[in-house]
């Protein structure tokens, strides 16, 4: 009996995310999420999805990541899809930050593990709930092949002109100071995506890949390969997002420090976790900053042309960067769902070629589809992400053939 099958876990620090594939198919088998790990209210609901079942819950304690993985395999062997099933190949892992050393999927081994936690300092928040995920579900499955997938691996491929900061080469060398970039299984689906959906290949196709979620981010991608993109050595850097300042003078840190009094961790929280759309007006919820702005409230109106006008800058910067743009994509949550904004963002930029078309913006729909007008030189685009099937592709096609 031949391995298709994939088991993709996304890890956070009290949190696991994951989904069983079938990759004959790339049909998808369960999905669930464990949330609220190590508290008494932690919460699994777990949907078999091969079999058209309803979602199943249980709720309780569960005390840790071991736990969490251990309660997942229960779910998954009650719908016969077990752990020990020999259909499956490997487990892939999302793995946000692979600094310069990891420009593709890697199988993980004790050397591996290693390169990935000397990087905490880079991703503090991240790296180390990816590690616990890796660590338990390779103590579940020794024997497994289990493949790491770095969300900054698809922006390993950005000349030195793009990933350097204007600073002291030796210091930035150092203490390894460069824009890495995030959400990159995102941008490197979207921008294939958007190739099919133009029916080109992607090497024919320049794209700017917009992701707007609560975390936000641009690239620029030629031919299938990324040349920039706006967030940098964390994911701070960039466009204004939910809870994120994005692009600021670095001096603001060192006037909230001389005149604020503020302390370093106080500041981290402040650019963050009380920035971005929150901090300009309380609410990080685009579709309740829409509601508000419905009604006339100003603070929200404010938040949004904030928003708008840093996304359209990057936009302008990306299609210099590029020379020639064959279509710009949306995705993630709000790039998906909130056609406001992508109206918002490429309105007056008639002259670059770009425009919507107000009804074809309106249309909810889950596949990637056209929103500009026939005649526009610019293709703009929808295209819903799917960083599990990213992840799953890129696991299956390393150890899928061997198994």
């Amino acid at each position: 009996m031949s391995s298709t099958r994939i088991l993709v876990l996304n890890s956070g620090s009290s949190s696991v995310k994951y989904q069983l594939l079938d990759m004959r198919d790339e049909r998808r088998l369960a999905a669930g999420l464990v949330e609220r790990i190590g508290e008494q209210t932690s919460r699994l609901k777990h949907t078999p999805l091969h079999s058209g079942g309803d979602s199943r819950e249980r709720t309780g304690p569960i005390a840790d990541h071991e736990a969490a993985l251990k309660a997942v395999a229960e779910e998954l062997a009650a719908d016969g899809l077990g752990l020990d099933s020999p259909e499956l190949a490997a487990i892939g892992h999302r793995v946000v930050h692979g600094g310069k050393h990891f420009t593709a999927p890697t199988v993980i081994d004790d050397a591996v593990l290693t390169e990935i936690e000397r990087l905490i300092p880079v991703a503090p928040l991240h790296n180390p709930a990816n590690l616990t995920g890796i660590r338990t579900a390779r103590a579940l499955r020794p024997d497994l092949p289990q493949v790491a997938v770095f969300d900054t691996a698809f922006h390993t491929t950005m000349p030195e002109s793009a990933a350097r900061y204007a600073i002291d080469v030796k210091t930035a060398d150092e203490h390894r100071i460069r824009r890495y970039g995030f959400h990159g299984t995102s941008h490197a689906y979207v921008s294939r995506a958007t190739a099919k959906l133009l029916g080109k290949d992607p090497s024919e196709v320049n794209v700017i890949v917009l992701h707007l979620g609560n975390g936000a981010s641009a690239s620029a991608v030629r031919g299938g390969k990324c040349v920039d993109t706006s967030m940098g050595l964390t994911p701070l850097e960039g466009l204004v997002m939910g809870t994120r300042s994005g692009d600021m003078d670095p001096a603001v840190i060192f006037h909230l420090m001389r005149v604020g009094g503020m302390s370093a961790d106080e500041i981290d929280t402040l650019l963050n976790k009380k920035s971005g759309l929150i901090g300009l007006c309380g609410d990080n919820d685009m579709r309740e900053i829409r509601r508000r702005i419905d009604e006339g409230d100003e603070q929200a109106r404010l938040a949004f042309d904030i928003y708008i006008h840093r996304l359209k800058k990057y936009i302008g910067a990306y299609y210099a960067v590029l020379g020639r743009v064959d279509a710009v994509a949306f995705t993630a949550g709000v790039g998906e769902n909130a056609a406001p904004v992508r109206e918002a963002a490429v309105a007056g930029l008639e002259e670059l070629g770009l425009a919507v078309d107000g009804e074809l913006n309106a249309v909810r729909a889950d596949e990637p589809r056209l929103i500009s007008p026939e005649y526009a030189r610019v293709a703009v685009a929808v295209v819903p992400t799917d960083e599990e099937l990213e992840i799953a592709t890129q696991t299956y096609a390393l150890v899928g053939k061997n198994s």
